[in-house]
């Protein structure tokens, strides 16, 4: 009897330190730290909740997620655009940027994105708050730089998957 009250004790004990602070840091390196104490001279501290467990975008590299955090990228197209908008989505990704894309199908759409683009030409990118409109590649290029893109995919682009192969008959 003795030990299961030791022993109820020691769980009660625990669980109280199951709901203590966790701290996400990364270094002036991009590394990343988790810890119970927030990193000394850390660039970027932020305290984790402990119900929900984070989910790192572990595939891009800092830099990118910083740029993608600052300034979102959205390439918007609609069904029938064609040649334009693949040029403009394969682009975005030689270049690894990571991007939302909007495709216009609705009246309601068209109109939402003329009156925040200020025309209705497609594809348009927004990189945070600049518009972009038509496919320029150069001045695609020149935006992206100054937002802090890669100028290639730095990161392993997910390979797909073959599928098995039949048995021969």
């Amino acid at each position: 009897m003795r030990n299961i009250h030791l022993i109820l004790g020691l769980a009660i004990l625990l669980a109280g330190n199951a709901h203590a602070e966790l701290y996400r840091s990364i270094d002036s390196g991009g590394k990343v730290y988790y810890s119970d104490r927030p990193l000394v001279g850390s660039e970027d501290v932020a305290e984790v909740k402990v119900d929900k467990a984070p989910v790192p975008e572990e595939s891009l590299p800092y830099e990118t997620q910083r740029a993608k955090q600052n300034f979102p990228v959205t390439l918007y197209t609609f069904p029938d655009c064609g040649s334009a908008c693949k040029m403009a989505r394969d682009f975005l990704g030689k270049r690894g940027v990571p991007f939302a894309e909007m495709s216009l199908v609705k009246q309601e759409e068209i109109e939402a994105f003329r009156k925040e683009s200020g025309d209705s030409q497609i594809p348009a990118i927004s990189i945070g708050k600049i518009w972009l409109k038509g496919f320029l590649e150069e001045r695609w290029n020149k935006e992206l730089d100054i937002a802090g893109y890669p100028k290639k995919a730095a990161y392993r682009q997910p390979t797909p998957v073959a599928p098995p192969a039949q048995p021969a008959q």
